[in-house]
Protein backbone atom coordinates (compact mmCIF):
# COMPACT_ATOMS: atom_id res chain seq x y z
CA UNK A 1 0.00 0.00 0.00
CA UNK A 2 1.45 3.13 -0.97
CA UNK A 3 0.66 6.35 0.83
CA UNK A 4 -0.34 9.25 -1.45
CA UNK A 5 -0.29 13.09 -0.56
CA UNK A 6 -2.72 15.57 -1.93
CA UNK A 7 -1.65 18.14 -4.41
CA UNK A 8 -1.22 21.71 -2.58
CA UNK A 9 -3.64 23.11 -5.44
CA UNK A 10 -4.35 27.08 -5.44
CA UNK A 11 -7.75 26.40 -4.95
CA UNK A 12 -7.62 23.90 -2.14
CA UNK A 13 -4.94 25.92 -0.50
CA UNK A 14 -7.85 29.18 -0.39
CA UNK A 15 -10.79 27.01 1.19
CA UNK A 16 -8.00 25.82 3.80
CA UNK A 17 -7.67 29.14 4.71
CA UNK A 18 -11.33 30.26 4.20
CA UNK A 19 -12.21 27.11 7.22
CA UNK A 20 -9.57 28.39 8.86
CA UNK A 21 -10.65 32.13 9.25
CA UNK A 22 -14.66 30.90 10.01
CA UNK A 23 -13.00 28.53 12.96
CA UNK A 24 -11.19 31.74 14.03
CA UNK A 25 -14.14 34.11 14.21
CA UNK A 26 -16.63 31.16 15.50
CA UNK A 27 -15.74 32.13 19.32
CA UNK A 28 -16.29 35.67 18.15
CA UNK A 29 -19.26 34.91 16.68
CA UNK A 30 -20.65 32.68 19.83
CA UNK A 31 -19.94 35.59 21.71
CA UNK A 32 -21.60 38.40 20.23
CA UNK A 33 -24.54 36.11 19.11
CA UNK A 34 -26.69 37.45 22.22
CA UNK A 35 -28.96 39.64 20.97
CA UNK A 36 -30.75 37.16 18.02
CA UNK A 37 -34.01 37.33 19.58
CA UNK A 38 -34.16 41.15 20.27
CA UNK A 39 -32.84 41.16 16.17
CA UNK A 40 -35.82 38.92 15.37
CA UNK A 41 -38.52 40.94 17.28
CA UNK A 42 -37.31 44.14 15.59
CA UNK A 43 -37.74 42.72 12.41
CA UNK A 44 -40.94 41.23 12.83
CA UNK A 45 -42.51 44.29 15.02
CA UNK A 46 -41.07 47.20 12.01
CA UNK A 47 -41.01 45.16 8.68
CA UNK A 48 -38.77 47.42 6.39
CA UNK A 49 -40.59 47.55 3.10
CA UNK A 50 -38.54 48.84 0.05
CA UNK A 51 -38.42 52.87 -0.55
CA UNK A 52 -38.21 54.58 -3.53
CA UNK A 53 -35.94 57.55 -3.96
CA UNK A 54 -38.92 60.26 -4.89
CA UNK A 55 -36.81 62.88 -6.48
CA UNK A 56 -34.29 60.55 -8.41
CA UNK A 57 -36.99 57.67 -9.50
CA UNK A 58 -34.78 54.95 -8.21
CA UNK A 59 -35.44 52.30 -5.90
CA UNK A 60 -33.52 51.58 -3.09
CA UNK A 61 -31.04 49.98 -2.08
CA UNK A 62 -28.63 52.44 -3.74
CA UNK A 63 -24.69 52.67 -3.03
CA UNK A 64 -23.15 55.37 -0.89
CA UNK A 65 -22.08 57.58 -3.26
CA UNK A 66 -25.60 57.44 -5.07
CA UNK A 67 -27.17 58.96 -1.87
CA UNK A 68 -24.67 61.35 -0.76
CA UNK A 69 -25.48 62.43 -4.34
CA UNK A 70 -29.02 62.77 -3.96
CA UNK A 71 -28.40 64.50 -0.30
CA UNK A 72 -26.11 67.64 -2.25
CA UNK A 73 -22.38 65.57 -1.42
CA UNK A 74 -19.85 63.95 -2.35
CA UNK A 75 -18.90 61.11 0.22
CA UNK A 76 -15.96 60.76 1.99
CA UNK A 77 -16.15 56.76 1.67
CA UNK A 78 -14.34 55.69 5.57
CA UNK A 79 -15.51 52.26 6.11
CA UNK A 80 -15.27 49.65 3.31
CA UNK A 81 -16.07 46.05 4.36
CA UNK A 82 -18.08 43.23 3.41
CA UNK A 83 -20.74 43.88 6.04
CA UNK A 84 -20.77 47.45 5.28
CA UNK A 85 -19.69 50.47 3.55
CA UNK A 86 -19.87 54.00 5.11
CA UNK A 87 -19.57 57.30 3.61
CA UNK A 88 -19.18 60.98 5.32
CA UNK A 89 -20.68 63.75 4.68
CA UNK A 90 -19.49 67.39 5.17
CA UNK A 91 -21.92 70.13 3.80
CA UNK A 92 -23.25 73.50 4.48
CA UNK A 93 -25.71 72.00 6.14
CA UNK A 94 -24.09 69.77 8.57
CA UNK A 95 -22.36 66.72 8.78
CA UNK A 96 -23.52 62.81 8.50
CA UNK A 97 -23.12 59.63 7.50
CA UNK A 98 -24.69 57.09 5.02
CA UNK A 99 -24.05 53.18 5.73
CA UNK A 100 -25.13 50.76 2.81
CA UNK A 101 -25.22 47.06 3.62
CA UNK A 102 -25.02 43.92 1.50
CA UNK A 103 -27.76 41.97 3.08
CA UNK A 104 -30.65 43.50 5.04
CA UNK A 105 -29.83 41.19 8.33
CA UNK A 106 -26.45 43.62 8.24
CA UNK A 107 -28.38 46.45 8.67
CA UNK A 108 -30.83 45.20 11.32
CA UNK A 109 -27.77 44.21 13.27
CA UNK A 110 -26.53 47.33 13.10
CA UNK A 111 -29.54 49.06 14.57
CA UNK A 112 -29.29 47.12 16.99
CA UNK A 113 -26.28 48.20 17.75
CA UNK A 114 -26.66 51.92 17.19
CA UNK A 115 -29.82 51.71 19.74
CA UNK A 116 -27.72 51.61 22.57
CA UNK A 117 -26.87 55.14 21.70
CA UNK A 118 -30.20 56.40 20.69
CA UNK A 119 -30.90 58.70 18.36
CA UNK A 120 -32.76 59.42 14.98
CA UNK A 121 -31.94 57.75 11.88
CA UNK A 122 -33.08 57.34 8.43
CA UNK A 123 -33.83 53.64 7.26
CA UNK A 124 -34.62 52.25 3.80
CA UNK A 125 -34.12 49.05 2.39
CA UNK A 126 -30.09 48.12 2.82
CA UNK A 127 -29.29 51.45 3.93
CA UNK A 128 -29.29 54.07 6.88
CA UNK A 129 -28.78 57.98 6.89
CA UNK A 130 -27.12 58.94 10.16
CA UNK A 131 -27.71 63.10 10.64
CA UNK A 132 -29.68 65.54 12.83
CA UNK A 133 -33.08 64.96 13.01
CA UNK A 134 -33.71 68.34 10.88
CA UNK A 135 -31.48 66.73 8.11
CA UNK A 136 -33.20 63.51 7.79
CA UNK A 137 -36.74 64.84 7.46
CA UNK A 138 -35.41 67.04 4.64
CA UNK A 139 -32.92 64.13 3.35
CA UNK A 140 -36.84 61.70 3.36
CA UNK A 141 -37.79 63.93 0.91
CA UNK A 142 -35.52 63.09 -1.72
CA UNK A 143 -34.77 59.43 -0.71
CA UNK A 144 -37.59 57.85 0.44
CA UNK A 145 -37.47 55.46 3.71
CA UNK A 146 -38.25 55.83 7.72
CA UNK A 147 -37.03 57.68 10.01
CA UNK A 148 -36.70 55.67 13.01
CA UNK A 149 -35.82 56.48 16.66
CA UNK A 150 -34.04 53.72 18.85
CA UNK A 151 -34.40 54.11 22.01
CA UNK A 152 -30.97 53.24 24.23
CA UNK A 153 -32.34 49.72 26.76
CA UNK A 154 -31.54 50.79 30.13
CA UNK A 155 -29.52 48.13 32.17
CA UNK A 156 -31.60 46.19 34.96
CA UNK A 157 -29.95 45.81 38.66
CA UNK A 158 -29.66 42.70 40.12
CA UNK A 159 -30.76 42.04 43.68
Amino acid sequence: MTHQTPQSTPRAHTARLRRSAALALLPLAVACGGGEDRAEERRKATPTAVTAAPEAGVVAPAKVEVIAGLTGCTAEIRIEAEELREGQCRTEQGEYRITTFPEERFKETWLDTAAMYGGKYLVGTRWVVSASPELLDGFRSRLGGTVRELRPVAPTTAP
